[in-house]
């Protein structure tokens, strides 16, 4: 990687860039999990990995055998490397990751436990980082456009005014624009300001996906009436996902024929986790649409993905094979409403009702 830079692993010309399935642009930083529960000030060795919202939506979806490309900014440091050649290899073209020579890395520290127990903990070092250096004068555009899907999160537009005026640049309806892909992801902690929620309330209006749950539309906007009260205030995107934690999903589309509603229960799962389970659903509702598969398939796909993240304890799950996921999301309702899946789940040749394994 060169400073301020593509990195070595750029693979076209910025006029001939390779057009891939799904283009993501957001800050990844690297992660301390702890070796054992307890109190931060108590844990006293961590285990390095990497954790971000967008690229763990892309690095799934490569996995998953989808060309995919995530687009940041990272230091001129040992993190940054780090980062970069861990995305790069699940298959993700990490070529248009530009290199800050002032800026660092971000790097975050976290409790073992989950994040709804009071006893979780993390600890960010992410303030002017070189992520929230990202702009529209020097983030490779050429890039983010060429995908069939640009998926973009809440997350990118609190870091700083650049990157929002980015994430506004992006979301623009303009010729050539590929289908955006949004991520609520309402991180009450990035914004300070009440107003600042409309932020995320105008950037999902100008996307063609939206992925929310009703706890964040709580949160950020006090809509209360459950997923139907959501698609009232977000009546603009042609597909909506509205997600009720473990109670499960109702996608919204407008389609030539109308509007429609299709809800997919969450599946039982023995969880390890919680972390990146939101960003494995995006990735699994992705991959189905990208596949053509219709609502329902694409919700079901989204749960397993969800699922396969919920048992690993890191932010990344392999994910199923891609035969093995259908065979699952084929299941009638009773027999979905029936399985249960445990760690080691993903790996397994088949799954059958009410276990993980076979």
């Amino acid at each position: 990687m060169t400073a301020d830079g593509p990195s070595s692993a750029a693979s076209a010309a910025p006029d001939g860039v390779d057009v891939v399935d799904v283009v993501a642009l957001g800050e990844s930083m690297v992660t301390f999990r702890p070796d054992r529960p307890g109190r931060l000030a108590d844990v006293p060795a961590f285990q390095r990995g990497i954790g971000g919202a967008e690229s763990n939506v892309v690095c799934t979806l490569a996995a998953a055998g989808h060309p995919a490309r995530w687009v940041s900014r990272v230091g001129a440091d040992g993190f940054g490397e780090h980062l970069v050649e861990r995305i790069g290899s699940y298959g993700v073209d990490t070529g248009a990751v530009r290199v800050d020579p002032d800026r660092p890395t971000g790097v975050y520290f976290r409790t073992a436990a989950d994040r709804a127990t009071d006893a979780h903990e993390v600890a960010y070092y992410r303030a002017g980082s070189a992520a929230s250096a990202m702009a529209v004068d020097n983030t490779d555009l050429a890039a983010l456009d060429a995908g069939r899907v640009l998926h973009l999160s809440g997350i990118t537009a609190a870091l700083s005014p650049g990157c929002r005026e980015l994430l506004h640049t992006l979301t623009a309806p303009r010729e050539g624009r590929p289908v955006v892909s949004f991520d609520v992801n309402h991180r009450p902690g990035l914004w300070r300001e009440a107003e600042d929620a409309l932020v995320l309330l105008d950037l999902a209006r100008r996307a063609d996906i939206v992925f929310v749950g009703t706890d964040e539309a709580e949160d950020a906007w006090g809509t209360r009436g459950g997923v139907e009260a959501v698609r009232r205030l977000l009546p603009e995107p042609g597909v909506l996902v509205v997600k009720e934690g473990p109670l499960g999903a109702t996608a919204f589309e407008r389609t030539s024929a109308g509007e429609s509603a299709v809800r997919v229960p969450a599946l039982t799962v023995d969880v390890v986790a919680t972390v990146g389970a939101g960003d494995a659903f995006a990735a699994g509702f992705l991959s189905a649409g990208l596949r053509g598969l219709p609502v329902r398939d694409r919700l079901r796909h989204g749960h397993l993905m969800a699922a396969a993240a919920l048992t690993v304890p890191g932010d990344l799950a392999e994910p199923p094979a891609r035969d093995h996921a259908d065979r699952l999301a084929a299941l009638d309702d009773e027999a979905w409403g029936r399985l249960r899946l445990g760690p080691g789940w993903t790996g397994a040749e088949q799954v059958t009702e009410g276990t993980s394994t076979a």
